[in-house]
């Protein structure tokens, strides 16, 4: 992406006792948001987490979502319209409550 890019990162903690279903979430959720942000998105990722820093230590992320826009703007006009129904869908594919954070690409 290119500097300047607003990254948006959803990031689902592990737990003990928590569930995620990769599957549902690469295919059904993922889809579903880029349909509905449509041309104000300009691109995703979906990053699986496989461990911590230490050896054999626990990913501290089941899942990391990241979504891209021109601006803050542009996210904030093209979610906002469908934030009850992205939200919504959660509970079809987790039981973990997924931490936010909004970034600018710097390089």
């Amino acid at each position: 992406m290119k500097k300047g890019t607003i990254k948006v990162s959803v990031l689902y903690p592990g737990k003990a006792g928590s569930t995620f279903d990769m599957d549902y979430y690469c295919h059904q959720h993922v889809p579903m948001v880029g349909g509905l942000l449509g041309d104000a998105l300009l691109g995703a990722t979906i990053e699986k987490g496989l461990s911590g820093g230490a050896p054999d230590s626990a990913a501290p992320y089941v899942a990391m979502g990241n979504i891209y826009f021109e601006s803050i703007e542009s996210f904030q006009n093209s979610f906002g319209a469908h934030a009850d129904k992205i939200m919504g869908d959660l509970p079809n594919f987790t039981n973990i409550e997924p931490v936010v954070q909004i970034s600018e690409v710097l390089v």
